[in-house]
């Protein structure tokens, strides 16, 4: 059995923690982020971590930096063998790396070396890639770049948005952190350096991405809006207001009666068709599924289209 200190924030480390609890090893302590304000009214707001650490009654502790004498003292005296760390948020200085007997080890939501950093699931729906995978690795000083202990692949359904995959993904990373403390408590990993070729990097979201561009291809478009969903959301203009675009899919390219798309322009729209309404891109048309104006529900591409006159406008 394992003495197990855990490290992670967000909802994708939660399965993880979860599946250790249940697991057979010995949770010893949670490091989880400070509170943040959250919501309309910026009220300090514990992470998903932490609310389920003080569920399972586990010991807590919450730096602001893990350098800080607290975060130290704490992990000294949980005597871990190992941290189990997932999307935490704080680089480990050295003296963490080193301090438990088998080191830290991480859950990184890509198949490494591709789509090291912070978003990993958004770039690659964004890249268009056919598949991905979680990977356990042994954290070294540099980002991502560990020796891998352990790979999962499979394919990224054309459908799934990034909370879908991230989903998929964060409970995928569970079961496989489980089965490779079996492993390391057996003696039986073998670490494998990360190769040098095709390297790739997850740059943080920023909310301008999500803006689209109408003279883009459809393809393009409808992997904006998968990759954004559910944060910060693909966006265009309507009528000089917000309009967020919640799901949509790149349209066969049929016509619809008495229309002219041969000769539309970017962002024009075409009509409703079979319930979406077809939007002209630069290559190609995008039919909206679900949206949402400013302080109102998401709503349907047919009730949005019932409730507003359709005829010339334009997106964007």
């Amino acid at each position: 059995m394992l003495r197990i200190a855990f490290a992670g924030t967000p909802d994708f480390a939660v399965p993880t923690l979860r599946a250790l609890a249940q697991s057979p090893h010995r949770l010893v302590g949670v490091l989880t982020q400070p509170d943040r304000p959250a919501g309309r009214g910026r009220a300090l707001t514990a992470s998903p971590v932490k609310r389920l650490a003080l569920e399972l009654q586990l010991p807590l502790s919450q730096p602001q930096q893990l350098r800080s004498p607290e975060a130290h003292e704490a992990l000294t005296g949980w005597e871990p063998d190992v941290l189990v760390v997932v999307a935490y948020g704080l680089i480990l200085p050295a003296a963490v790396l080193t301090l438990p007997r088998l080191g830290c080890i991480n859950v990184h939501a890509s198949l490494l070396p591709r789509w090291r950093g912070a978003a990993p699931i958004q770039r690659a729906i964004l890249a268009g890639d056919s598949e991905t995978g979680v990977t356990i690795m042994q954290i070294e000083a540099g980002l991502d770049t560990g020796p891998i202990l352990a790979q999962v692949r499979i394919p990224i359904d054309p459908a799934f948005n990034a909370g879908r995959l991230h989903d998929r993904l964060a409970q995928l990373g569970a079961e496989l952190m489980v089965q490779c403390l079996g492993q390391a408590e057996a003696g039986l990993l073998h670490p494998t350096p990360q190769a040098a070729q095709n390297v790739s990097y997850a740059a943080k979201i920023d909310k301008s991405e999500a803006r689209i561009d109408w003279w883009r291809s459809a393809l393009d478009i409808e992997r904006q809006v998968r990759a954004f969903n559910p944060w910060p959301v693909a966006e265009t203009l309507w009528r000089g207001e917000q309009l967020r675009i919640w799901d949509a899919r790149a349209a066969a390219d049929g016509r619809l009666p008495g229309d002219h798309a041969d000769f539309a322009q970017p962002g024009n729209v075409l009509g409703l068709e079979g319930g979406e309404l077809l939007v002209q891109c630069g290559n190609g048309r995008l039919a909206l599924i679900n949206v949402q104006l400013p302080g109102r529900r998401i709503v349907t591409a047919r009730e949005f289209g019932g409730s507003q006159s359709l005829a010339g406008s334009r997106l964007g």
